[in-house]
């Protein structure tokens, strides 16, 4: 390096101090500079209902059309009941009062004894139940009525179920496609793609199945929060994302408009529905 460079060199160091310097003291006399800060989101308020309309007034089955052998209204809720002496078969309550596309549905539900549930959303009424009989009974004891067409619902299911077996523990959370024949698309724990004329495909896990079943609440009052978005769909228990499908298939049932119903399914069982709140967004 010969003389000159390193006095040129000297010269750009010695600007660059003085640069560095001015822009510490303008700094400095000018208000301080707002840096972004990272920061958690807050957690949703399951009892916060702005924005939402109160689908159930606590005392009356007003818009509700259900078998009134089944479905009563009791302590504030909505409650059907089946036993062994009268079976009430797969059956539902269907609200009458709004269609809605794009949602976000919040309640509780509580099954005791066994059996099964689930909320209906998305979905229809006026079809032949399948097989066109009554729940089957066993050995010596009353068959189930047949199920009625407008007490019949086909669409989608926010599944939940009383965890007497095996199978009936990894149901709760899962998206059951009712009376389709397409049975369950996301089983608990998945999120799952649905393609036209394609079979579904698991894209990601959420958790263990079973690990996950930990926050259902046996015998208990469960907060249930189904969001709905064009072809995605959520389900949300206790806090917890239980399962989610994506439905890129347009001319899929899953892809209209329709009512929400409430389920009993099998006996000895008592389901209880209460503090049902929906916010349409179309």
């Amino acid at each position: 390096m010969n003389r000159r460079t390193f006095n040129q060199l000297a010269s750009l160091s010695a600007l660059g101090a003085l640069t560095a310097t001015t822009n510490v003291v303008a700094q400095s006399n000018a208000s301080p500079v707002k840096r972004p800060r990272f920061s958690e989101p807050d957690p949703i308020d399951f009892n916060n209902h702005a924005g939402f309309t109160s689908i159930f007034d606590g005392k009356t089955l007003s818009q509700w059309d259900g078998n009134p052998d089944v479905w009563k209204v009791e302590d504030g809720a909505i409650v059907g009941i089946s036993t062994r002496e009268s079976p009430s078969g797969n059956t539902f309550i269907v609200y009458h009062g709004a269609h809605a596309k794009d949602f976000d549905l919040k309640l509780e539900i509580k099954v005791e004894n066994g059996g099964g549930s689930g909320v209906q959303y998305r979905s229809h009424t006026g079809y032949p139940p399948p097989g066109g009989t009554g729940g089957r009974g066993r050995p010596g004891e009353p068959l189930a009525p047949p199920p009625r067409t407008e007490w019949t619902m086909i669409g989608p299911q926010a599944d939940f179920w009383y965890p007497e077996n095996a199978a009936a523990t990894s149901y709760t959370g899962q998206f059951y496609s009712q009376n389709t024949g397409r049975d369950i698309l996301a089983w608990r724990g998945q999120v799952v793609n649905t393609l036209p004329g394609k079979a579904p495909l698991l894209v990601a896990d959420i958790g263990n199945r079973t690990v996950l079943g930990s926050c259902v609440r046996t015998g208990d009052w469960n907060q249930y929060n189904i969001m709905v978005r064009g072809g995605v769909f959520m389900h949300i228990l206790n806090g917890q994302l239980l399962a989610v499908l994506i439905d890129d298939d347009p001319a899929s049932s899953n892809n209209v408009d329709g009512l929400f119903g409430l389920q009993i399914e099998g006996y000895p069982s008592k389901v209880s529905f209460r503090n049902l709140w929906m916010k349409k967004i179309n």
